[in-house]
């Protein structure tokens, strides 16, 4: 039952965001891209902490751009309390184990930070496929690809 209660959010959270139908093995994709993305943000974030000295990774060792920010700021308006993505995001994000501890800042943003990166991953879909309604294996691709470029 909670599990299904999580799909609707997120199906909600993707219509909102761009108008986007998502499925089942969206979410699953989905979980590999959120996993991914926030393992290269934090391991960018352990390179910038090692090179300041530091041996904890502080929220302004991660490589949040002026677009993810802005992100970080539209899930916010979008992640209302009906939706509650907040929560599960919390859940759903681990920290992965890195050389360097992760400040109590560092991994209460991290949902957030996903949150951000989710609305990302949406818009993207719009920009590159402005018309789609369901994304398939190869829209996912792309925007994978595309993450990839950049972060």
């Amino acid at each position: 039952m909670g599990e299904l209660m999580n799909i609707a959010k997120f199906e909600r959270f993707f219509r909102r965001a761009a108008r986007l139908d998502i499925d089942k093995e969206d979410l699953r994709r989905y979980d590999d891209f959120v996993h991914q993305k926030a393992y290269d943000l934090l391991l960018r974030g352990e390179a910038n902490a090692k090179a300041n000295g530091r041996d904890v990774i502080q929220p302004s060792d991660l490589p949040i751009t002026k677009g993810l920010q802005e992100s970080i700021h539209a899930y916010r308006r979008i992640d209302d309390e009906r939706l509650d993505l907040a929560s599960i995001l919390g859940q759903l994000t681990k920290l992965p184990p890195l050389d360097l501890a992760y400040s109590e800042e560092t991994a209460a943003k991290l949902p957030e930070i996903v949150g951000g990166l989710s609305y990302a991953l949406a818009r993207c879909f719009k920009i590159l496929y402005p018309d789609l309604k369901n994304p398939q294996t190869q829209h996912w691709g792309s925007a994978y690809q595309l993450f990839d470029l950049l972060l």
